[in-house]
């Protein structure tokens, strides 16, 4: 039997990015491998920059995910009035503006986002490779007492439980998932997902 990481996600709006197309922000069911990449790496304290070390811990990375409660999908529509000095953050590290004649700060910038509204998500995570740093101790101390704030939820909601739940055993990360107790507030008929080797 083999320790897994019990995390879970529950937020009155969060949302498990999906793919984006242009200014359209869909959300998954389930959180992705790079989003959980993400959120340990911001735990450890590592920046977004370190490529190398966030690769390979995201190729250590083996989970199984349950929806215990499925929520409802709240389509968000943001707007902001964007002027010629203005701004904006991208992922690339450099800021991005507006470019375009005067007309061009007439309109709004516009996004839309989707969000799980009062949904209840269970992942089961461990690493592979565990003579590699980080160790599954080092993730669950962090994330116990993350080194900066971890936004799991729309900004202006109030602040999520703990994500990291406890540990579970199992052959597999599906074990470990169905060896953790589903959430109160399910109906009992869950969605999950797992590696494909992971199959019962």
């Amino acid at each position: 039997m083999v320790r897994h990481i019990i995390l879970r996600f529950e937020a009155p709006l969060m949302s498990f990015g999906d793919q984006r197309i242009d200014h359209i922000g869909p959300s998954g069911r389930f959180p992705a491998a790079s989003m959980l990449t993400g959120l340990l790496a911001n735990a450890l304290g590592w920046s977004r920059t370190d490529g190398a070390e966030l690769r390979d811990l995201q190729s250590r990375i083996r989970y199984a995910a349950r929806v215990d409660v499925e929520g409802r999908r709240v389509d968000d529509f943001q707007t902001a009035q964007l002027g010629a000095d203005d701004r904006g953050w991208t992922t690339s590290g450099t800021p991005d503006r507006r470019t375009g004649g005067k007309a061009t700060y007439d309109a709004t910038h516009i996004r839309r986002r989707t969000y799980l509204a009062d949904a209840v998500a269970t992942v089961a995570l461990r690493l592979e490779s565990l003579s590699a740093a980080p160790s599954m101790d080092d993730v669950a101390a962090a994330l116990a007492t993350p080194a900066r704030p971890q936004f799991r939820v729309r900004e202006q909601c109030l602040p999520p439980p703990p994500v990291l739940a406890g540990h579970a055993e199992g052959d597999t990360a599906l074990e470990a998932l169905l060896a953790w107790p589903l959430d109160p507030g399910s109906s009992g008929d869950v969605r999950c997902m797992w590696p494909a080797d992971d199959a019962p």
